[in-house]
This record gives C-alpha cells, sequence and structure tokens, in this order.
C-alpha cells in the first residue's frame, strides 16, 4: 500500500481539509520548537484521509484522527508527552463503528468505545449508547507508546500490509484566516464572562428562561481566613484536606452572590411571577474588578492530562459547597458534620443561616478564628473554582458558578456584553 504524506499548519475537520500546507522542512521546524502542525496521510482514489496526525509540543499533546471510506472518523486517539520523553501516555480515544455506510458521523446511536486513561494506573472503558462503565483492563505497556522522531511516525491505520510512504504536495485552499472549526489542541473548559454575571443590567438567559436580568451583587456576610489559605470544598464529603485550595493575604473578606431577576409563568398559580435566584458566590479579596479568570487546580491536578473541556474542582455528594479557612479546615468541617448532620442543639461555633440567599450555614473555630461558609449549588458533581485576577495578575476575587455559566445576550443596540 503506497501511502501519500503531506504536511499543514492546520486541519479543518468539517471540510476534512488542510489550511496552509507546509512543506516537510517547515513542519520538521515547527515539530522543533513545539508549535502545532499536522501530518495528513492519503491513498490513491481514495477521496477521504486515511488518517491525520494532529501534533503541538507545546501542548504536550499528539492527536491522531482515522478516517473510513465514507470520510466518518472512526478512531479519536488522544496521545500525551509527560516527563518521560522518549515516550507518549495515552490518555484518551473514542473508536466508532458505524453499522453501515449510511449512519452519519458521530450519531448519537452508533456504537463507540471511550477509553479514559491515568498514568497512576486508573482508567475506565465506556461503551456507549449503552452507558455500560467497566475498569480499562490495560497494562502499563498497553498505556505508552515510544515517540518517534519528526517523519517516522507509525500508521495507525496500517493492519498487516506494510505501508510505503511518499511525499504529497497538498492541497491547501484560501490563505487568509484560518477556518473558525480548524483543530487546536485539546483545553480544559474555559470561565466564559463571569464578570458579567456581576453586572447589574447584564441580560442573560439559562437556556430555560429566554431573558434573565442581573441585579445587584446580594451581600450575604464575611468570612475569616487567619491562615492565609482559602479553602474550596463540598463539606459534606468529610474529608481531612479541602479539594481545592488558594493563597490569599490573612484577613476577613465579603461574600456576595450574583443574582438575575426574571419572570415565569407559575401553572399552579396560574399567572407570571416574577423571582430572583442566584447563578454564583464569590469572596472578593479586592474591589479592584477582574479583568481575567483562570480555573484553580488541586494538588492532584496536572494540566497535560486535560482533554477538551475537562473542569478540575471541589466535588459534593449533597448540592453543598463551602468557602473556608484552610488552617482550621478539620476543625471547622467537624462542627458542620455535628450541626447540619447529628443536628446537636446549641452547638457553639456553628450557625443555621436563613437569610433567604444561597449560604445556608457557617461554622466558627474558636481557637483559630477561621470560619467556614456553606452555599447551596444547584446539584451534585464537580464544580470549578474560578480565579479573578486584575489587569497586574494580582488575585481580586474566587468564584463558583452555582448552575453553569448563563448565555450573555446582546446589549439593546445589538452589541454583546463583554467578558
Amino acid at each position: 500500500m503506497v501511502v501519500e504524506v503531506g504536511y499543514a499548519q492546520a486541519w479543518d475537520p468539517e471540510a476534512r481539509a488542510v489550511w496552509r500546507p507546509l512543506s516537510a522542512g517547515e513542519a520538521r521546524e515547527r515539530d522543533a520548537v513545539g508549535l502545532p502542525y499536522v501530518v495528513v496521510y492519503r491513498t490513491a482514489g481514495r477521496e477521504a484521509p486515511l488518517e491525520v496526525r494532529l501534533v503541538s509540543w507545546r501542548d504536550h499533546h499528539v492527536g491522531v484522527w482515522a478516517y473510513d471510506d465514507q470520510g466518518r472518523r472512526t478512531h479519536d486517539v488522544d496521545l500525551r508527552l509527560l516527563d518521560d520523553p522518549a515516550r507518549l501516555f495515552h490518555r484518551h480515544s473514542v473508536a466508532w463503528n458505524y453499522p453501515d455506510p449510511e449512519t452519519a458521523e458521530f450519531d448519537p446511536e452508533c456504537p463507540r468505545v471511550i477509553l479514559d486513561l491515568f498514568p497512576d494506573g486508573r482508567g475506565r472503558r465506556i461503551e456507549q449508547p449503552r452507558g455500560y462503565y467497566t475498569s480499562a483492563g490495560l497494562t502499563e505497556e498497553q498505556r505508552w507508546t515510544a515517540r518517534p522522531a519528526f517523519g517516522e511516525w507509525p500508521l495507525f491505520s496500517a493492519e498487516a500490509e506494510t505501508p510505503v510512504f511518499e511525499a504529497a504536495e497538498v492541497p491547501g485552499g484560501d490563505a487568509g484566516e484560518a477556518p473558525a472549526g480548524c483543530w487546536r489542541a485539546p483545553r480544559p473548559a474555559q470561565p466564559g464572562p463571569i464578570g458579567e454575571l456581576f453586572r447589574p443590567g447584564a441580560r442573560v438567559t439559562d437556556g430555560y428562561h429566554p431573558e434573565q436580568t442581573v441585579v445587584e451583587p446580594c451581600r450575604v456576610g464575611t468570612l475569616r481566613v487567619p491562615s492565609g489559605v482559602l479553602a474550596l470544598a463540598g463539606p459534606d464529603n468529610l474529608e481531612d484536606e479541602p479539594e481545592i485550595t488558594v493563597p490569599v493575604p490573612p484577613g476577613e473578606y465579603v461574600l456576595d452572590e450574583a443574582r438575575v431577576a426574571y419572570s415565569y409563568h407559575c401553572e399552579w398559580r396560574k399567572a407570571q411571577v416574577e423571582t430572583t435566584s442566584a447563578t454564583a458566590v464569590r469572596l472578593l479579596v479586592s474591589e479592584t474588578p477582574a479583568v481575567s479568570w483562570e480555573m484553580a487546580l488541586g494538588a492532584d491536578d496536572d494540566p497535560r492530562l486535560f482533554i477538551e473541556d475537562q473542569i478540575a474542582g471541589f466535588t459534593t455528594d449533597g448540592a453543598t459547597g463551602c468557602f473556608a479557612d484552610a488552617g482550621s479546615f478539620e476543625a471547622l468541617v467537624s462542627l458542620f458534620e455535628r450541626g447540619l448532620i447529628k443536628g446537636e442543639p446549641d452547638l457553639d461555633g456553628y450557625e443555621d443561616l436563613d437569610d433567604g440567599s444561597m449560604f445556608m450555614h457557617r461554622t466558627r473555630d474558636a481557637a483559630t478564628g477561621g470560619e467556614l461558609m456553606a452555599f447551596a449549588t444547584t446539584g451534585d458533581g464537580t464544580y470549578p473554582v474560578w480565579l479573578g485576577r486584575s489587569g497586574a495578575g494580582e488575585l481580586v476575587s474566587v468564584v463558583v458558578l452555582v448552575e453553569g455559566m448563563p448565555t450573555i445576550l446582546s446589549e439593546p443596540d445589538g452589541v454583546t456584553a463583554g467578558a
């Protein structure tokens, strides 16, 4: 089997075409400095590519997309370059098994197998659409592959026949701006315009209510952090250590909620009802506005392993999160358990708040003065923690979205609100 090999700066998966073809020498230069490029493998008489390799060493990523004769992606393999420069880790893969030539690419009902692997030996195998989960069942050797030199990549799609590679000119389209859907390396979940949730007058939608208006943030109290380390966690998990910690100057900080007002038709009242609800909770480190946001990482989170839209954060099984002083976290969570779960009456250092806000409980450690403030989320699961920074890069706020990022609507003049 003769396989033609060409290089380009990017790949447009919708058009199944390259953007800005490269010579082998130009691709080699990009490879050496870690810049993204793609390798396209084709065979004569076949319109669809056989395989596309997507390389971005600066992102620790190599992807492999294999295609069938109908131009449908059949395999998506995500390899990562970690601490060993001589080998790549099989982080994630999806294999589609199209039952017939008429089945559309990525049809939700198409059988597919997903592998999700981690270097510490954890891993799971998911069969969709059945939703059947098992352990990955792979050996250590199966999780890793040797990192080949430039131009010596093995062909993932090759079976028994050894391919013969030939250099090929890759036809390119318009050399202007890259199409919006061009491949890029996987990246973790992005924050969205969080600041807009605290700007009165901004218009948003949660997808269920067509229009909501941001109202003045509701200040619900303060939190003492004498240790200089802020903790965010699900207090119901009763872990000894918080999942997310953030250094802050020792002190007392304002806590507030972002809220939206909207109307909806109440079925049992048979009338239109005006109401407000919380969208986010925030600890203000400074009154300086945040101009950028980043996701806080836990001690065990490795950004090199994040797949597309992956989140890090704290986990709750009781629809509850908390801001707390990390230096007295164990004592504060113990008080939370005794007050909320065990219901000890007149417990010193525990307060059940009833002010109509998302914040429900406060505990205070008498020995250190550190405090915990618990708040309600809209469900169980993992909640990212977003760090807002000033233009100078200083931490100015810590935010948790309690039900995901709403969509920002255009202003009345047709201009979408900024980030």
